[in-house]
């Protein structure tokens, strides 16, 4: 038996390692997902006054700050007891919508776009962010940066900063909107809208026109019947700040349907001993292994996962793109037919940009973001409080419990790629499978290809892992099936 080890694995945030196990005659043995850090930041928010968490847990990743500023500002809500004023709701829910439209932008186009623009046997050198724009053109790159741009404007004009924004706090905002400042996000949202139908139509030219894509998309390689989740509003369409948590099967039918703050009651967490990330999983199911379908309590929170919970999105077009996406991959554009092709997550996200977009503008012209009314002071304390948002890679817990005075004595963080580590895991083994045989020559293509299973989860193990020493090496090891021989490993930077 050979080892292989992919560390680290590329394009993604944070780092991890894929450890693969070859027998002698080139068939895969075996196939280990490892993630060798510890997540500390439970422990970073202990004896802290609750109201700081809201800036604190955005420290945690420079990627998605605002996923956890939020999650960070309902928790804490909850524990004062306190509900914001309208005003203060409505700016939560723009600013998030303008980072969502920024954050999958970033994932389309420079995480997982090289693998489908370049071609996924593409050389790493060619490969990235700056293939993308040999391909598409410098006029689309152009088009990309400024739509980053446009996010973290809008965030920085909300949110006080660029990056890890301070505004939000319990009860509310701290920092209002002008007239002046709305006019400019009006515009911000309009080029949004815009960019969100150049994407469609980049996405169509270059994945769907080519069958060998959609094939790919398709392959058993990249399946997985499991369980979704996601957050819904109140007729169950797509929701990024708050709603229920909604729960399918595999067959799209609803098994579950909560309040936030009752999340105990459904999910539970398994440890494996070679991996630091924890493995959630649904409770009344149980623990069954890295195995999917209905028996198994393993399940997705992605992009596709909340296409899946939901009967749709909100906005027209991207209304219009759920119902392509359904059609074109079920046949039934209805969406009650669950898409379990993990690869067809990047074509979720785009609807979820294209929604995101459409929210911005639409949120943008409400005039009631300019109110002075942002801010209900907290009274009393409840002690203990959830706040749930869907962050882009998917739902997001954070549980305090704090003393009399708002001090926290526990913290309980789950973020989007700990809720999806079991399918991560089963997704790299699954694509292992598929494409090491016997007598298979190892390439840079197939360990790519092994990577974007995992890619399309589009993880972050900065938030969901973390460590004194800020190291997550991602190695892939063959080892001898018998003797336990190392034969080979295999460690990459880019």
């Amino acid at each position: 038996m050979k080892s292989i080890v992919i560390d680290p694995i590329t394009r993604l945030e944070g780092h991890g390692k894929i450890h693969l196990f070859v027998n002698d005659d080139g068939s895969l043995a075996n196939c280990y997902f490892q993630v060798p850090e510890l997540r500390g930041f439970e422990k970073f928010c202990q004896g802290r006054p609750v109201e700081e968490l809201c800036r604190i847990t955005t420290r945690i990743c420079g990627v998605c700050p605002d996923a956890h500023h939020m999650a960070a500002a309902k928790a804490a809500d909850a524990v004062y007891g306190v509900t914001p004023p309208p005003a203060a709701l409505k700016l939560r829910n723009l600013v998030y919508n303008a980072f969502y439209a920024g954050d999958h932008t970033t994932h389309f186009y420079a995480l997982g776009g090289p693998d489908f623009v370049c071609g996924p046997d593409a050389p790493p050198a060619e490969r990235n962010i700056l293939g993308v724009i040999a391909k598409v053109g410098l006029d689309a790159g152009k088009a990309v940066i400024a739509q980053r741009a446009r996010g973290q404007r809008a965030i920085e004009i909300i949110g006080g900063k660029k990056v890890h924004p301070v505004t939000a706090l319990p009860g509310g905002m701290s920092k209002r909107v002008s007239k002046e400042e709305q006019a400019e996000l009006i515009k911000i949202g309009e080029e949004m809208v815009e960019f969100a139908k150049f994407t469609i139509k980049v996405f169509d030219d270059i994945v769907l026109a080519n069958q060998g894509y959609v094939d790919l998309i398709l392959s058993d390689a990249y399946a997985h019947r499991t369980y979704n989740i996601g957050l819904v509003d109140a007729n169950n369409k797509v929701n990024f700040y708050d709603g229920m948590v909604r729960i399918v099967d595999p067959d799209g039918k609803e098994f579950a349907k909560y309040q936030p703050k009752d999340y105990l009651d459904h999910i539970a967490e398994h440890v494996e001993p070679y991996s630091y990330l924890k493995y959630p999983y649904l409770k009344k199911v149980g623990w069954k292994g890295f195995v999917d379908g209905p028996d198994s309590g393993v399940y997705k929170a992605s992009p596709l996962s909340r296409l899946n919970v939901s009967d749709g999105m909100t906005t027209p077009l991207a209304q219009a793109e759920y119902e392509r996406f359904y059609e074109t991959l079920t046949k039934d554009k209805s969406g009650r037919t669950p898409v379990h092709a993990t690869l067809a997550t990047h074509w979720a996200r785009i609807v979820e940009l294209v929604y995101a977009c459409e929210a911005t503008l639409a949120q943008a012209k409400d005039d009631e973001i300019t109110s002075d009314k942002i801010h209900n002071p907290p009274t009393g304390i409840v002690g203990e409080g959830v706040g749930v948002v869907e962050a882009p890679r998917g739902i997001l817990t954070h549980h305090y419990k704090t003393d009399q005075n708002g001090i926290v004595t526990e913290a309980n963080l789950i973020v989007g790629t700990t809720n999806n580590n079991a399918a991560i895991t089963m997704s790299i083994k699954r694509a292992a499978e598929g494409l090491i045989k016997k007598g298979t020559e190892i390439t840079e293509g197939i360990l790519n290809r092994i990577e974007m299973a995992f890619r399309a989860y589009d993880p972050c193990f900065g938030c969901a892992t973390h460590s004194l020493p800020g190291e997550m090496p991602l190695e892939v090891v063959v080892h001898d099936a018998e003797s336990g021989e190392e034969l080979k490993s295999t460690r990459r930077c880019c």
